[in-house]
C-alpha cells in the first residue's frame, strides 16, 4: 500500500506542479524580488512562478481526504491552513507587484492564533508531549512550548526559503532524522511517505536553476507539517534536531535584527544566513549543497543526543 501512496503522491506532485508552472507562466504569476537582496539573478528569479506550493495545499486535502481519521484531520489542518496564510501572503504580493504581502505583524497575528487554537486541539485529544518521560504531565510547560516551536517553526521555513531547492531538500532530510525519533505507526508511516513525495516532486522542479519557487504558501505549509508531526507524536521538542537548519537560519536574522537595532552594526553580510554566504562571492548550488550537509550532520548528532534523554 505504500509502495502505491508513494508513487502515485510524486506522480501527482510532478504532473501537478507541470500543469501549474504553465499556468503561472501564462498569467505571468511572478514575485518581484526585495529591492534589498542580494541582486544576484534577479532577471532570472522575477520571471520564475512563484506559488509552487499551492500543489502541497492540493495534495494535503487529497491526503486528509484518504485518511478521513478525526488525527488526519488534525494533523492536515495546521499545514493546510499554515500554506492558505502564506497563499494570502503571496497573493498580496503578486496582486500589488511588490515584495510585499502582510505586514509582518498583521501575518504573525494570524499565526499566533492558528497555532494557539491548534495546540489547545492537539491537547484537548489527549496528544500532546514534549518528549517520553520529561515533564509528563506538565500542561503548563507543554502548551506554551508547542504553541512557541510550533509558529517558530513556519516562520523558521519560510525565512530559510531563500535559494533553489534550499527550504525543500531540508525539509526532506528533516522527515529522514525523524524516522530515528518518532514511533512508526502506519499513520505516520503514510503521512511521512505522502510528505516525502510530494516535496520530491516539488523538487523535480526546483532544482537549480529553478522552474518554481514554492513561495510562503510551500513554506508556511511545510513549517506546519514538520511541526504537527512532532506535536502530535509527544514529541515537541524533536523539533530542534528535525529544524536545525532553520533554526540557526532563523537565529542569524534575529542576531543581524538586534545588533542593527541596538549596536548600529552588522554581524552577517546579510541575513539570513545563507544569503551571507552569497554575498561573499560562493555559487548558490555550493551555498544550498553544504547547508544540505551541516543540516544532515547537525540533526543526526542532535538527535542523538534527544534519543538519550
Amino acid at each position: 500500500m505504500s509502495f502505491f501512496i508513494a508513487i502515485a503522491f510524486f506522480t501527482l506532485s510532478v504532473c501537478l506542479q507541470y500543469v501549474w508552472i504553465k499556468y503561472q507562466r501564462r498569467e505571468h504569476i511572478t514575485q518581484q524580488q526585495k529591492w534589498y537582496g542580494v541582486k544576484i539573478d534577479t532577471e532570472i528569479k522575477e520571471k520564475t512562478p512563484s506559488m509552487g506550493g499551492v500543489i502541497f495545499l492540493v495534495l494535503g486535502v487529497l491526503a486528509c481526504a484518504i485518511n478521513h481519521k478525526w488525527d488526519s484531520l488534525m494533523f492536515w489542518s495546521l499545514p493546510v491552513l499554515s500554506g492558505l496564510i502564506g497563499f494570502a501572503d503571496d497573493w498580496l504580493k503578486f496582486r500589488s507587484h511588490t515584495s510585499e504581502g502582510f505586514r509582518s505583524l498583521s501575518k504573525l497575528k494570524v499565526q499566533l492564533l492558528l497555532c494557539g487554537v491548534w495546540v489547545i486541539g492537539v491537547y484537548m485529544s489527549g496528544r500532546l508531549g514534549l518528549w517520553p518521560g520529561v515533564f509528563d504531565g506538565a500542561w503548563w510547560l507543554s502548551i506554551p512550548l508547542a504553541f512557541l516551536m510550533t509558529a517558530g517553526t513556519i516562520n523558521a521555513v519560510n525565512i530559510t526559503d531563500g535559494l533553489d531547492g534550499l527550504a525543500g531538500g531540508c525539509f526532506l532530510i528533516s522527515l529522514g532524522v525523524l524516522q530515528m525519533l518518532l514511533p512508526m505507526s502506519t499513520e505516520n508511516t503514510e503521512i511521512m511517505i505522502e510528505l516525502f513525495f510530494m516535496v520530491a516532486g516539488f523538487m523535480f522542479w526546483n532544482h537549480r536553476p529553478a522552474k518554481t519557487f514554492m513561495g510562503d504558501t510551500g513554506s508556511h505549509f511545510l513549517g506546519g507539517a514538520l511541526a504537527a508531526l512532532c506535536v502530535m507524536n509527544y514529541r515537541t521538542l524533536a523539533i530542534i534536531p528535525a529544524g536545525f537548519m532553520f533554526i540557526l537560519e532563523m537565529l542569524s536574522s534575529a542576531v543581524q535584527i538586534f545588533t542593527i537595532r541596538k549596536l548600529n552594526k552588522k554581524v552577517f553580510l546579510m541575513a539570513p544566513l545563507h544569503h551571507h554566504y552569497q554575498m561573499k562571492g560562493y555559487d548558490e548550488s555550493a551555498v544550498t549543497l553544504r547547508f544540505w550537509l551541516v543540516h544532515a550532520v547537525g540533526a543526526v548528532m542532535l538527535s542523538l543526543v534527544l534519543a538519550m534523554v
